[in-house]
């Protein structure tokens, strides 16, 4: 992260929250709080706070055994004024005191609730809203930097599904490849696995569908979906279909179709186009082939330092692409009982059109 870039990042929001006449943002340990601060908060059952005035000094109340670490973090060279508190005292009231009267304040979305009901009971004359909206506001434009970020993650999960053929094997669990394609993550560079689909046969017909103990056999047609999280903490996520020898009669002529929805969807991403087009671009082509009803799920999903985020590329959602938005395009099939099937790539919006971070084959993958 480039110098000065969280201090411009918690202006920023300042400066939001401002206009949206809102007196302070309350952001817990997690991604919004990294984002802004670059400081990686362990979550706990204890208080970790990050109070963001519409205007003035930046505070964070914390655990006092969590000072040192806040302090090694990027967050120790932004100025933000530290109040750690010990066992016996109230970071409930010490969030009260710092703030001072307030009318409306706005909660981090994925602050334990626990923690919302302590807080609104230290303030309770503050209406409380979400602080999501406005912090989504700047992580979903991405800057170079981290456009830089995931184009690395995109390559690092293509080394990895790169040697999944290898473990796709007649007589083999979907647990025993999901083990091997975890230690790939790891290997090729991420420092935590976030999740592994490898669903075969009737299983690929669930999209979120993890592992089980079924064994892989010949003729089973596999979705294999896998992300994870890279030492800058922005995420990997790619799906790629495989099949064990010989497919399904007319599985190939629907994949055929998807391929197609795919790249569509893909080669309609643009600065000034809505979410909902670049969903129907897939959609379309799907629903002329009458497979419409088999994708059952939105096209697309943000993301960054979360695997899921803004901006969703789904219908209903009319927001304009903007340059440095970056979700996957994920198209999909199922049929219950049978199999199903998946293409996903990262896509950045651009000024000049669509940036892939996945290079790897989108065609069907046939294990001899």
């Amino acid at each position: 992260m480039r110098d000065g870039e969280h201090a411009a990042r918690l202006a920023a929001v300042q400066d939001l929250a401002a206009r949206a006449g809102v007196d302070a943002l309350l952001v817990a340990p997690g991604q919004d709080l990294q984002y802004l601060t670059g400081y990686d908060a362990v979550p706990l059952e204890r208080l970790t706070c990050l109070v963001v005035p519409a205007s003035g000094p930046i505070s964070l109340v914390l655990p006092r055994l969590e000072r040192l670490a806040a302090e090694a973090s990027p967050l120790g060279r932004l100025g933000v004024q530290l109040h750690p508190w010990g066992e016996l005292d109230d970071p409930y009231a010490m969030v009260a005191s710092v703030l001072g009267p307030v009318d409306r304040v706005a909660v981090d979305n994925h602050m334990w609730a626990e923690k919302v009901l302590a807080l609104r009971a230290a303030l309770p004359n503050a209406e409380q809203v979400l602080a999501g909206p406005h912090i989504s506001e700047l992580r979903m434009r991405k800057d170079e930097a981290e456009i830089g970020a995931l184009l690395r993650a995109g390559a690092a999960i293509d080394r990895v599904h790169a040697a999944v053929p290898s473990l796709l094997r007649p007589g083999r669990t979907e647990r025993e490849v999901g083990s091997d394609i975890a230690d790939l993550i790891l290997r090729e560079g991420h420092v935590r696995v976030d999740f592994i689909i490898v669903g075969s046969g009737p299983n690929g017909a669930s999209p979120h569908h993890e592992v089980s103990d079924r064994v892989l056999q010949p003729g089973d047609v596999v979705v294999v979906d896998i992300g994870g999280t890279m030492p800058d903490g922005y995420r990997s996520d790619c799906t790629r279909t495989y099949a064990l020898g010989s497919v399904p009669d007319g599985f190939a002529e629907q994949y055929a179709v998807l391929l197609e929805a795919q790249q569509a969807a893909v080669r309609h991403v643009a600065a000034g186009v809505s979410c909902e087009s670049v969903d129907a671009a897939a959609r379309d082509v799907l629903t002329a082939a009458g497979m419409g009803e088999l994708f059952i799920h939105r096209t697309g999903h943000g993301i960054g330092l979360d695997t899921h985020e803004d901006p969703y590329i789904v219908s209903g959602n009319a927001r304009p692409l903007e340059p440095g938005m970056a979700f996957s395009v994920e198209p999909g099939f199922y049929v219950e009982g049978q199999y199903g099937a998946r293409i996903e790539d990262i896509v950045i919006a651009t000024a000049d059109g669509p940036l892939v971070a996945n290079q790897g084959p989108r065609e069907l993958v046939i294990v001899a």
